[in-house]
């Protein structure tokens, strides 16, 4: 069954059942000697990936401004140039970076500072409003994050943004913003195939609010193209491997992800689908809340990722089979070498 739409939670704004993540486009950026992109990037090609999403029916595109230090929105802006009105345009503020070095620099909770990050956003997406602004800093206390809610419903009465949102892991936090902002409409979090999140979905069901699936395709690894011999490279994130990437390790795909990706693949693409439209169809049929925002750099990237939508959700005897595979996975894991690997320690602050 074909999935076209989903509503922004309780914002009022529809989007597509199927977002773009747009943080491999803002290009290379680092905190000192660290990569945080994706590694180099044609912005050219970039630019048709978003307007290709757009022809497909693709209408959300989330991004934020410290990828690349400020690059991801102005190429985000240029794309959306003359389509503006067709997209809904999601970002996030809180980390702090110098866009001529392009060196991430810190973090600012301010209220001083949102507004100014504000008008900053506007001006690189070369837009009049944001659809959906999200703090960025997921392991801000919950008093310092309440602080900004009169900023933010200020913006909302100006025009400058639609509404708000939280990129966050915390379901507790989530759910108490979400209990005292009335502009907040969405959270951004973790969830996958490999990487549920029962908790924070029972908080957007309560608070009524979207579920904005960031790394649905496992930072590549539900895509099926990665081996134990694959290497990144030193200029991607993925390559240094950070503590709080659990996907890969010493820039190879960690063996013990590897084998649960290869357990499920069967009941992904039984139906004929590839396993990243498989690993989208997962999100789905987890949840009519949930829209899954996989990164691409590339239009063909952007087409696979589309045709999902034509497919919609797994075939409730798919999502069962994968369930099914996911808890002897579990139970396999308290016995072997993966019982640190599963369940993850809680996620500290990210910047996807």
């Amino acid at each position: 069954m074909a999935v076209s739409t989903r509503p922004l939670g309780r914002s009022g704004i529809e989007v597509s059942a199927l977002g773009m993540g747009c943080w491999a486009i803002g290009g290379p950026w680092a905190e000192g000697a660290r990569p945080l992109g994706w590694g180099a990037v044609d912005d050219a090609e970039s630019v048709r990936a978003v307007r290709r999403a757009l022809d497909l029916g693709v209408t959300l595109f989330d991004t934020a401004d410290t990828y690349g230090a400020g690059h991801g929105e102005r190429v985000l802006g240029r794309a959306l140039a003359g389509r503006r009105d067709e997209a809904v345009v999601a970002t996030k503020w809180g980390y702090t970076f110098d866009e001529r070095s392009r060196q991430a620099t810190g973090e600012n909770a301010s209220p001083q500072y949102l507004r100014r990050a504000v008008v900053d956003s506007l001006r690189r997406l070369d837009t009049d409003r944001i659809d959906l602004y999200q703090l960025h800093l997921g392991d801000l206390p919950l008093p310092r994050a309440e602080a900004l809610i009169g900023t933010l419903d200020d913006l909302v009465a100006d025009g400058l943004v639609r509404a708000y949102g939280w990129s966050t892991d915390r379901a507790d936090r989530a759910a108490a913003f979400a209990q005292v902002a009335r502009g907040a409409a969405a959270v951004q979090h973790t969830l996958s195939v490999l990487r549920d999140a029962p908790a924070m979905l029972a908080a957007c069901d309560k608070h009524d609010l979207a579920s904005l699936a960031r790394g649905p395709l496992g930072m590549g690894l539900l895509t099926g193209k990665y081996t134990p011999e694959s290497t990144l490279p030193r200029d991607d994130v993925r390559g240094l491997g950070p503590t709080w990437l659990e996907w890969f390790r010493s820039g190879r795909p960690a063996p013990e992800w590897l084998r649960r990706v290869a357990a499920v693949r069967g009941a992904l693409t039984a139906d004929g689908r590839t396993p990243a439209q498989g690993a989208l169809g997962w999100i789905w049929a987890r949840s009519d809340r949930a829209v899954p925002i996989p990164g691409a750099r590339t239009v063909a990237q952007v087409e696979e990722n589309a045709a999902a939508l034509a497919r919609g959700p797994l075939a409730p005897d798919h999502f069962a089979e994968v369930e099914r595979q996911l808890a002897a996975l579990r139970s396999a894991a308290r016995r072997d070498a993966d019982r640190p690997h599963w369940p993850m320690t809680p996620v500290p602050a990210v910047r996807p």
